[in-house]
Order: C-alpha cells, then structure tokens, then sequence
C-alpha cells in the first residue's frame, strides 16, 4: 500500500496470453489502495459496534495515515485525475475506486474528486461504459476483434466495458451528496439524471434489439457503431445496469 513498502497485484485487469501479461501494472494500483482504505473504514466501524476499542483504534489511525499518504502521492496534477499506478499517468477507470466505495480515500467534496470524475467523463465513458484507457495513450485500441491473441491484447487496452457504469455511477452520486454548494450541486444532479436516462434507453434498446437479444455483453467496442464483444450475457453488466436504472 502507498504508506508501507509492499507493491500491489492487479484486480480485474488480468488478461494473460501465454507469458505475456496484458496489462502488468506492477507497483502501487490505484483501486487497490482505495480498496485497503475502506476495509480499514469498514473494520473500525464494524469493530466499534461490537465493543472491539483497540481495533477500532488502530484501524483508525491506519486508515487516516493511509488517506493523507494517498492523497499526497496519487493525484496528478497535469492530468486532473489520479495515477492507475503511482507514477503511471495512463489514464484508467480503475481510478473511480477511490470515489465511488462506502469510504473514498479522496476526500469526496474537493475539487480534486470532481476533477477525476471529469477526466474520466472526458476522456473514458462512452454510451456502453467506460473505456478501459484513454483514446490518446499510444496503446489504445477501440475494437475488440481477432483471433483469441489479438482479442485478449486488447481486452483492456480501450475496450468498453458495461460493469464500469456502476462505479461512475457511484461516484456521481457520492459527489452530489457531498457538495454543499447550491449552483454546483444542482448542475450535478441534472447531469447525472441525464446519465441514468441515457443509461436506460441504450439498454433498453440493447437488450430488445442488440446482438444479445434479451440480455447485455460483456463488452463493446469504443467507437460507432459500438459492436458487441465477449460473453454475449454477462451478468455483471446486467446487474449493474438495473442497479442505476432501479
């Protein structure tokens, strides 16, 4: 974690072909970080409640170094958003971890929280989910096709997936809760209420007239006409997507 000196493993992003790891990301994940933090968060108040003081204490104290030390190295100032791994400016959606669980590790009413929900409106989230990275890294690619080699190499490298809309999603609603600002707050409701009506007329459309009638893929690809890819019912996807929608 960013206070201590262990190096952390990827999450999701685990395409392997071979030896050859798609996405490494060795070093310091931006989502496992925000992860550790609201596990320390869930454990101090978990530990509270049952009467467990010495628990709940050195959670505390942890997850308060662990906020400060986060907060101080991860945001990116060029960018305006946070490293997907510390010193990586690829631009990711992992990075919406941090503001979209119980307990973000940023703190949820700054400037900086709405800066990483910006960069990720701006630069990741498509009509279908979010971009795996950002169209202008080198590595991006916007179309899932091939044979299972090329398909694989690109299954995080800018491909959209449909899961994604549920931490964006989240993350809107934590910032709106958080903002006191009258003006600010109801600009982000409106935006956010048009996200949940785009959110269901792509997919009701998706699921009575798309690829995999009945249900929602897996992936799609980042550019018109938005071609579906993977598992052609993915339950994530469609859980996800009744989660905003309902």
């Amino acid at each position: 974690m960013v206070s201590g000196t262990e190096h952390t493993q990827n999450t999701w992003m685990d395409a392997k072909v071979g030896d050859i790891v798609v996405t490494p990301r060795n070093g310091k994940a931006v989502e496992i970080n925000a992860l550790w933090y609201n596990a320390l968060k869930t454990l101090e108040v978990l530990a509270n409640k049952f009467g467990e003081n010495d628990i709940a204490e050195r959670c505390g104290i942890a997850a308060k170094k662990h906020k400060q030390v986060f907060n101080r190295k991860f945001y990116n100032d060029k960018n305006k958003c946070l490293y997907d791994v510390l010193g990586d400016e690829k631009i990711r959606p992992n990075q919406l971890f941090a503001i979209s669980l119980t307990y973000p590790v940023i703190n949820i009413s700054s400037s900086k929280a709405r800066d990483v929900l910006n960069t990720c409106k701006e630069k990741l989230l498509t009509r279908y989910g979010l971009r795996t990275l950002a169209k202008e890294d080198k590595n991006y690619i916007a179309v899932y096709e091939g044979d299972s080699f090329k398909r694989d190499m690109s299954y995080h490298q800018g491909i959209t997936w449909v899961w994604l809309l549920g931490l964006y999603n989240d993350a809107q609603i934590n910032i709106i809760k958080a903002t006191k600002d009258t003006k600010i707050k109801k600009q982000l409701e409106e935006e956010y209420n048009k996200f949940k009506l785009n959110v269901y007329n792509t997919f009701k459309k998706e699921i009575y007239k798309g690829e995999g009638i009945g249900s929602i893929s897996e992936v799609y690809n980042s550019k018109p006409p938005y071609k579906t890819g993977g598992t052609f019912s993915q339950a994530w996807s469609v859980s996800e997507v009744l989660r905003i929608i309902l």
